[in-house]
């Protein structure tokens, strides 16, 4: 038998060692998994009219020397909304990284130095929080807002736009300043600092402000990463639809790190310009439309070395690098906290050394963390609440991260597959994997079912039922659900009762799949009170219980008929050897419409004999009317020696083929007439019927050992 070799990622993406993506059910990756897309993120940036302001020389002065003269530079980039989704599903917040096939990667501290040209060393950014907009804005602006434009502690960016667009000319030095606060505040409420509300900005950066030089002295690049990476892990939930932070910044990151979405540009890369996004500045041209989450996802999943560039400022010009920035750029490999305000966020270069020409080595573990919400007080001075983080900010340069000369990175990627998760989109489709799944349990429950036991021990027998019992109800699980399968022995000896439990079949609208003729049983995929019942274990006759016949060369045919008294169901099973035999079932259920299945010969691929395929609820009534009028007759007086004859003969194969012959023409007349319906089963003849059931049943008991063999299936192995 030929055995597939499947890759163990197909059906498990990963992580198979949970201790580093501990947050994993959380994960926008397990819903896209389990084939729940929520689209493309609404992503908050409002660049677009921030060249709508007028500044004066003197503004653009103390906008420089607070710090923000690179980013105010940076011109509007139209966002690529599905790629930064696709990013989105690759972040790891215990991590605080993409984990992509090849490894990890971040935006790091360098990054932000040379892409946006923001301080990466410094003051933390923190400070006082607020509730109220008014007294803020009054102090450091001369004007405060109107009621309808603030909410809490944050202020509509229309505001700022609308009454600071244009500073007066002749204005006081004061007047100047107040205009280039609201500038600032509008220009870190549009970039950096952009939040989830889409046209609000909170006012606890005015005071920050308020001294243009002591506003340089604070590391702006190291607050606005902490800021993108508090918006990347909660975008990675799978709960959440928007990401704000500087996207222009990630965007352009992955651009120069990954051959994935690069646009093309209409003009030569600009390589001595800073910063460094300058690069895509311009109208891009290539197709784009057909670039939807799906399209980067399969990129990402594929992502091979070779799309990587992990040293891809080598190739820009060094001398248009600012010294200021320059100097500070040995920090890009601290590991340290970042803190803007009440975010506080890990900086793991140690996880992404090759970003720094380094060799990967398998990282240190990092400690699970809790992200609190502080600040929710106003007037609440922060830098009292995050001494610990405070104080390993302040260590930031005694915790340089440097890498190994001698370093396997073999070693790292085989420890770093066990620990990621390798795909977000499936390789296979859901319907694909689904059959193939279902294709296996089916093939292990027929093994199970088949299997000689002969000549095995009671613990490898109760083996064989578990591993039947287990297949039995993954089937029933993978179908939405349906009665639990009773575990079936191989061999039930003589007398023996094995019980197990009915379910009543409620009205339902359930779909009625398509039948499998190679399939060994049908499951229908339906609700758990319509799926119908299928017992794996060989019932005497003193359970009428519903029977299920497994055959590797003939299947049988299952027949539930809908009665409401104690009927009795013939199961017509056919032999290996040309046998037959005839098992008597109880069918008490109440069923709304009949289960009539019927399955193919495996070996011959015959069609399979279809009795009344479309029935309605009075059909099977009518059914069962039939089956237990000719079973009276059957039982009569008449009949009396007929049946005893057949119960007496000496050899198993006449009496099997001469029942099986009766059996066989009763259900083709019942085939012909089963579309008559039938109400007139009152409760009197319910009772006659029953009665004269019973007193088969016990006529067929007392029978001789020989006669038992009616019975029971030839070989002991197969499951009735």
């Amino acid at each position: 038998m030929e055995v597939e070799v499947v890759d163990l990622y197909a059906t498990n993406p990963g992580p198979i060692d949970g201790y580093v993506l501990y947050d994993q059910d959380k994960h926008v990756s397990t819903a896209v998994w389990e084939g729940q897309e929520r689209g493309a993120l609404r992503c908050h940036e409002h660049t677009s009219k921030l060249d709508q302001w007028t500044l004066t020389p003197k503004q653009i002065e103390l906008v420089q020397k607070a710090g923000f003269g690179y980013l105010r530079s940076i011109p509007a980039i139209s966002l690529d909304n599905p790629l930064i989704s696709a990013l989105v599903e690759r972040w790891r917040r215990e991590t605080n990284t993409f984990h992509l096939n090849v490894g990890e990667m971040t935006v790091t501290l360098k990054d932000v130095a040379l892409l946006i040209g923001l301080a990466i060393d410094g003051d933390p950014v923190i400070g006082i929080t607020y509730t109220a907009c008014s007294s803020v804005c009054e102090k450091y602006l001369g004007k405060a807002p109107e009621s309808g434009y603030t909410s809490g502690g944050m202020v509509k960016l229309s505001w700022l736009k609308e009454f600071f667009s244009h500073c007066p000319e002749n204005a006081s030095m004061e007047v100047i300043e107040q205009h280039t606060r609201a500038y600032l505040l509008y220009l870190v409420g549009s970039t950096i600092f952009s939040t989830t509300t889409g046209n609000k900005v909170p006012v606890m950066y005015l005071p920050l402000f308020e001294n243009f030089e002591q506003c340089g002295r604070y590391a702006w690049g190291a607050a606005a990463l902490a800021f993108l990476y508090r918006a990347l892990g909660n975008a990675s939930l799978k709960t959440q639809s928007t990401i704000s932070g500087c996207l222009t910044l990630l965007q352009c990151w992955s651009y120069f790190y990954l051959n994935i979405g690069r646009p093309k540009l209409n003009h030569d890369p600009m390589r001595d310009q800073f910063p460094f996004v300058l690069r895509w500045k311009g109208k891009q041209s290539g197709p784009t439309a057909n670039r939807d989450v799906i399209f980067y996802r399969k990129a990402l999943d594929s992502l091979k070395p070779s799309d990587v560039d992990w040293l891809p400022y080598r190739s820009m010009d060094s001398t248009v690098i600012p010294e200021d920035i320059k100097s500070t750029l040995i920090l890009g490999r601290s590991k340290t906290m970042l803190i803007c305000f009440d975010k506080a966020e890990r900086h793991l270069p140690n996880r992404c050394l090759r970003q720094y020409g380094m060799l990967q080595s398998i990282p240190e573990h990092v400690d699970h963390w809790e992200r609190k919400s502080r600040g929710v007080d106003g007037g609440v001075n922060l830098s009292g609440k995050m001494e610990s983080e405070l104080s390993e900010w302040m260590d930031r340069h005694l915790h340089i991260v440097d890498g190994y000369e001698e370093v396997d990175e073999n070693e790292y990627i085989q420890w770093y597959l066990k620990i990621t998760r390798r795909f977000v989109g499936r390789p296979i489709s859901l319907s694909s994997e689904f059959q193939r799944t279902n294709a296996g349990l089916r093939d292990i429950a027929h093994i199970a079912d088949t299997f000689i036991t002969d000549g095995l021990d009671a613990d490898q027998i109760e083996s064989i039922c578990r591993i039947r019992l287990i297949a039995h109800e993954c089937l029933r699980d993978q179908f939405g659900g349906g009665p639990a399968m009773v575990p079936a022995t191989p061999q039930v000896e003589l007398g023996k009762r094995v019980r197990g439990k009915e379910r009543v079949r409620r009205k339902g609208t359930g779909k009625r799949s398509r039948r499998d003729d190679n399939d060994a049983v049908q499951y229908n995929a339906a609700s758990e009170d319509e799926q119908p019942q299928f017992y794996g274990a060989a019932m005497k006759i003193e359970e009428l219980q519903l029977s299920h016949v497994d055959r590797e060369a003939d299947q049988a045919q299952i027949y539930a008929l809908d009665n409401e008294v104690n009927s009795v169901l013939l199961l017509h099973a056919d032999g290996d050897h040309g046998g037959e035999n005839l098992q008597l079932c109880d069918a008490n259920f109440e069923l709304d419409q009949s289960a009539l299945g019927s399955t193919a010969d495996e070996e011959n691929n015959e069609e399979p004999k279809h009795i009344a395929p479309e029935v309605n609820n009075e059909e099977p009534k009518h059914a069962a009317g039939e089956l237990n009028k000719e079973l009276n007759h059957l039982a009569s007086e008449d009949n009396e020696e007929e049946a005893s004859h057949l119960a007496t003969e000496g050899h198993n194969e006449e009496p099997k083929h001469a029942a099986d012959a009766v059996v066989k023409e009763e259900l083709n007349q019942n085939a012909e007439e089963i579309d008559v319906a039938n109400k007139a089963h009152d409760d009197a003849q319910a009772s006659d019927i029953s009665k004269e059931v019973d007193d088969v049943s016990h006529e067929i008991k007392n029978t001789s050992p020989s006669d038992a063999s009616l019975l029971e299936v030839n070989n002991s192995d197969r499951v009735t």
